[in-house]
C-alpha cells in the first residue's frame, strides 16, 4: 500500500507492507469490516489525511512557525490541566491586555507609589498636606469625607490642599495638578 504524506510543499509516498497496512486498519477501528483492498487503502488514506495532512494546520504552520507562538497542546509537558483549549491564545486576540492584567496592575501600583513618594518628598515638612493631597487627588476621596475621617474642618482641608498644590507646582512646573 502507498500512503501519501504532505511534507513542506511536496507530497511524499510511503510504501507500507501488508502487515503495517493491516495494523493501521485495526488501529482505525475498522477491524470488523470486510472490505476490498482498494477500499481499505482509500479509507486509510482518508483517515491519514484528516489527521496529519490537514491544510489549515499546514498553512498556519507555514506562516507562524517562526513567530514563537504555539498552539495549545493539552498533555504536553505534563500540564494538561493548566491549558484550556477553549480560550484564545495571546496571538489570537486583538487586545492582549487581558493576558497581562497582573503586569498592568503592578505597573499602576508602582506609578501610584512613585507619585506618593514624590509628593511626600516635596511636602516633607508638612505631612498633613501630603496626606490630604494623596487622599483627595490620588485616591479620589471627597474633601468632606476626608475631613470627617480625620476630624477636621472642611475649610482647613481646602486651604491645606491649595497650599500643597502651590508648593508642588513650584517644585515641578511642567506637571499638571
Amino acid at each position: 500500500m502507498k500512503l501519501k504524506v504532505r511534507y513542506d510543499e511536496s507530497v511524499q509516498t510511503i510504501n507500507l507492507d501488508e502487515k503495517a497496512a493491516q495494523e493501521m486498519w485495526v488501529s482505525l477501528g475498522f477491524e470488523d469490516e470486510e472490505t476490498e483492498q482498494e477500499e481499505k487503502e482509500r479509507r486509510i488514506q482518508e483517515a491519514f489525511d484528516e489527521q496529519f495532512n490537514r491544510p489549515e494546520y499546514n498553512n498556519w504552520h507555514k506562516f507562524d512557525r517562526h513567530r514563537g507562538y504555539s498552539k495549545a497542546q493539552p498533555g504536553k509537558d505534563g500540564i494538561e490541566d493548566e491549558i484550556n483549549s477553549s480560550e484564545p491564545l495571546m496571538d489570537e486576540v486583538a487586545d492582549d491586555r487581558i493576558f497581562r492584567k497582573y503586569e498592568i496592575e503592578h505597573e499602576k501600583k508602582e506609578d501610584y507609589e512613585a507619585v506618593c513618594r514624590w509628593v511626600r518628598k516635596i511636602l516633607v515638612k508638612k505631612p498633613e498636606w501630603a496626606d490630604a493631597f494623596i487622599a483627595v487627588y490620588l485616591n479620589d476621596e471627597s474633601i468632606r469625607n476626608y475631613a470627617a475621617r480625620i476630624g477636621a474642618d472642611e475649610n482647613n482641608i481646602t486651604q491645606k490642599l491649595k497650599r500643597a498644590k502651590k508648593k508642588l507646582r513650584e517644585n515641578y512646573k511642567n506637571r499638571q495638578i
